[in-house]
């Protein structure tokens, strides 16, 4: 994965793949927020001293932030570019008024940037759901579910939306989010019965998607003109207010070691989306360490499994391991935020 060094490279970076993901809003914004960090303007001393980086997610920062702004209220002249607030979107008119919001707003977005950005991206459950189907499937047993940088949790509650996918359907019919996005000739286990006993997450910096500021929160890290992800999220929300899912704040790997255990009677599901990015590059080979480790644990009666969505080239792939066994398959393919899923069979 190409991880720029300058802040420019970084913003026009970040730029062309929101424009490459459907957001030409923020994919214009990005190309003048680096011309205008490199003609020394106030974008160039708002991220002064930042880290520019994937990791960093420097970009998505300082769009977040001051979108935040923006759907607070606090920005009218800026909303009337932004369809999240009822406004049209145009690169070209935003920017001058982007540009003198971080001028005279320049304190709230600099402190804005010190948030993490916190895309709870309800659409990657479409994909994710086939993978916990075919746990259920293989190993007959109810699941638990834990999810590594669960943000707000609301993929916590996977099992309480629909999916649709070619007549083909799962989940509660009265779920306020629905999911469709398939693009798959083989047949979604959408006849596999599952039942969530047990849910629970960990995140460096948990939101709480039942308070006005959590939500507030999440919107403003989904691109403004991006109207469906914005409305499966609010769907979310009211998902979210009936369906507990504590998110505990704390380290991946530490919090792996003491929850993913093998427990009998479940089949016990280590999951995360989108995630492996932005743990440090020297972590990472001790969390995958740790959780082989732990499957080798398992036994028929209480089985374990790892299942993830991670970026592999320019789109996502959905990996399952299942132990005892520990045989390893690519399940399904999406795009990064769970669009155009392509489901490839059975895990086994």
């Amino acid at each position: 994965m190409i991880t720029p060094q300058t802040v420019p490279e970084h913003l026009r970076w970040q730029g062309e793949q929101c424009a490459q993901l459907g957001s030409p809003l923020y994919g214009g914004l990005l190309e003048r927020a680096a011309g205008d960090v490199e003609a020394g303007g106030p974008v160039a001393r708002v991220l002064d001293g930042r880290a520019a980086s994937n990791a960093s997610a420097l970009g998505l920062r300082l769009m977040g932030s001051v979108h935040r702004l923006v759907l607070s209220g606090e920005a009218p002249a800026l909303a009337r570019w932004y369809p999240s607030a009822g406004g049209r979107a145009d690169p070209e008119g935003a920017w001058p008024v982007f540009r003198a919001l971080v001028e005279d707003r320049f304190g709230e977005v600099q402190a804005g940037l010190d948030r993490p950005v916190q895309t709870n991206e309800v659409g990657r459950s479409a994909a994710l759901v086939g993978g916990f189907l075919e746990v259920a499937r293989v190993t007959g047993l109810p699941l638990r579910v834990l999810e590594v940088g669960a943000s707000a949790g609301l993929n916590l509650r996977w099992d309480r939306f629909r999916y649709e996918a070619r007549g083909l359907t799962w989940g509660p019919a009265g779920s306020p989010v629905r999911l469709c996005s398939y693009n798959s000739d083989v047949p979604l286990p959408f006849d596999v019965d599952a039942q969530v006993v047990d849910r629970a997450g960990c995140d460096a910096s948990p939101v709480d998607a039942t308070t006005e500021d959590g939500r507030l929160t999440l919107l403003s890290y989904v691109w403004p003109d991006q109207a469906q992800r914005l409305r499966l999220l609010k769907a979310a929300f009211a998902v979210a207010a009936e369906v507990p899912a504590p998110v505990e704040a704390g380290d991946a790997a530490a919090w792996t070691g003491a929850r993913f255990t093998a427990e009998p009677g479940v089949a016990t599901v280590l999951y995360h989306s989108i995630v492996m990015q932005y743990l440090p590059d020297d972590r990472r080979p001790a969390f995958k360490a740790l959780v082989r480790e732990r499957g080798a644990t398992a036994t028929a009666a209480a089985p374990l499994a790892w299942l993830r969505l991670e970026p592999v080239g320019g789109e996502a792939a959905l990996r399952l391991t299942l132990w005892p066994g520990g045989d390893d398959a690519t399940v399904a393919w999406s795009g990064f935020h769970g669009q155009n899923v392509r489901w490839l069979g059975p895990y086994r």
